[in-house]
This record gives C-alpha cells, sequence and structure tokens, in this order.
C-alpha cells in the first residue's frame, strides 16, 4: 500500500470515531483557556495512529495530542485527529481529520478527511488533488477586491485582541467578503477546491497545514509564508490563495510580525 492510501485508511477510520460522538456526550478537558481537547480527539488518534503503525511500523509520527514517535527520521506522518475541536464541542458542522506523510523533509501526500460531509480532500506531490476522487482546481478570480478569503483566530486571541483584529480589519477592508470557520485544514481544501479565493492564518500548529498545504499545491494553487517565501509546516504562518491573488495579498499582510 501506498502512503497515501495508508493515510486515507487511517484517517477514514478515525472520522468514524468523530461521527460516533458527534453531537452527543463526551468528556472535554482544557489545554488552554480556549483550547480545548475531547475525548474523541484522544479516541480518533488512538484509531488513526493505530492504523498506519500497523501499515508502516517503521515511520516517525507526529501527533497533536500525544507528540513526537521518533523511528524513521527520513519518513513521518503528521496528524491532526480532529482540527475544529471548539467546532465539534459545540456540534458545529466544520471538523476534519488531517494526516500528511513527508519524507526528506518534503510533505509528498496529504489528506483530509470531513466525516460530516464525507468528503475526502487527497493529493500526492506531482500527481494531483482531488476531492472523492474527482479532481480539484483552484479558482480563477484575479484580485483580492472580488476575493472571498477565509482566516482563523489563534487561541491567545484575548491577550491581544486589538493585534490579532488588525490584518482581519485590513483585509475585510479590501476583500469581497471574509469567513472565519475554525478549520484550518479544510480552509486549505475549500481554497484548492475553489471555495475560497485565499486565507492567511498566524500562531498555527504543524498539524494544522501539513496535509492541507499540499492539497492546495497540487490543486494549482500557491502557498507561502507572510514573506512570500516557501512554506513548511513548521512555520507558524501561511497564506494559501489560488495563485492569481498572491501577491496582492503578501502586500497587504506585508508589515505583520508572522511568526509572533
Amino acid at each position: 500500500m501506498s502512503p497515501l492510501s495508508i493515510a486515507v485508511e487511517a484517517a477514514l477510520a478515525g472520522g468514524e470515531i468523530l461521527k460516533r460522538y458527534y453531537g452527543g456526550e463526551f468528556r472535554i478537558a482544557f489545554k488552554g483557556e480556549l483550547d480545548l481537547v475531547t475525548q474523541a480527539d484522544t479516541e480518533s488518534e488512538a484509531e488513526v495512529v493505530s492504523v498506519l503503525r500497523g501499515r508502516m511500523p517503521d515511520v516517525s509520527i507526529l501527533a497533536e495530542e500525544s507528540g513526537v514517535s521518533d523511528r524513521d527520521e527520513a519518513r513521518r506522518f503528521v496528524v491532526d485527529p480532529l482540527d475544529g475541536t471548539t467546532n465539534f464541542a459545540h456540534a458545529y458542522p466544520m471538523f476534519a481529520v488531517s494526516i500528511a506523510y513527508e519524507e526528506a523533509g518534503i510533505v509528498e501526500a496529504g489528506v483530509v478527511y470531513d466525516p460530516v460531509r464525507e468528503e475526502l480532500f487527497t493529493a500526492e506531490r506531482g500527481r494531483g488533488a482531488f476531492l472523492n476522487g474527482s479532481r480539484l482546481e483552484v479558482s480563477t478570480n484575479a484580485s483580492v477586491p472580488s476575493a472571498l478569503l477565509v482566516t482563523g483566530f489563534p487561541y491567545d486571541l484575548k491577550d491581544d485582541v486589538a493585534g490579532n483584529l488588525r490584518l482581519f480589519t485590513r483585509l475585510m477592508g479590501t476583500a469581497r467578503a471574509i469567513r472565519r470557520d475554525g478549520s484550518a485544514a479544510l480552509d486549505l481544501c475549500y481554497v484548492a477546491a475553489g471555495r475560497f479565493d485565499g486565507f492567511w492564518e498566524q500562531k498555527l500548529g504543524p498539524w494544522d497545514t501539513a496535509a492541507g498545504a499540499v492539497i492546495v499545491e497540487e490543486a494549482g494553487g500557491r502557498v507561502s509564508g507572510f514573506d512570500g517565501g516557501r512554506f513548511h509546516y513548521s512555520d507558524r504562518a501561511v497564506v494559501a490563495t489560488n495563485g492569481h491573488i498572491h501577491d496582492e495579498m503578501l502586500v497587504l499582510l506585508g508589515d505583520s510580525d508572522a511568526n509572533a
């Protein structure tokens, strides 16, 4: 089996656990004032890791809840068992399982599974991006004033409300509209699918962007840091667009402290 097919199997398995808990009762704990972790997070992660370990036992795994399990340093799965935990805890249907596969520092495959809509986003580097088997392409919109954008806010939002709203206000004054849905993995996939024209966010974790970024790129989009440089999931800030509005977005975001 290929790493992509293994990641798909694991994402679907994790998604079944999320569907079982969604809208019901489950334990909730707090990693911070706004940062939740639920029983569904931990059980989904355990199932995802079990599948990955069973299929590729020598590969390292970086998972949001359990951290790093180092084995083969050249190969790694990056796992978010529930991206959009706050949404999930409130029965708001914007959350997903996200799994990326990396070799020698390059993410080669990504899977994001939305179990509510049963939408499976997949990509392999150099082979395109797909939604439930149909090829994805980014939008053709060529300007920010006619763009639908999406963003998110960090968990420490309340520590600097004005600072966190500064870029949102600036882009709100330029773009056609902005959404804030609470799942970076799905935001990236929606850029890949042409539903959004662009996405930006700061203070992200590696599991938030590892899979979605390669899906955007394989759908014909562009992903970078706020400085326009090459993006890696270890970076804390990301800009992802259809490519046509990317430089314009970078100008608008240009004086921010991207990695703060």
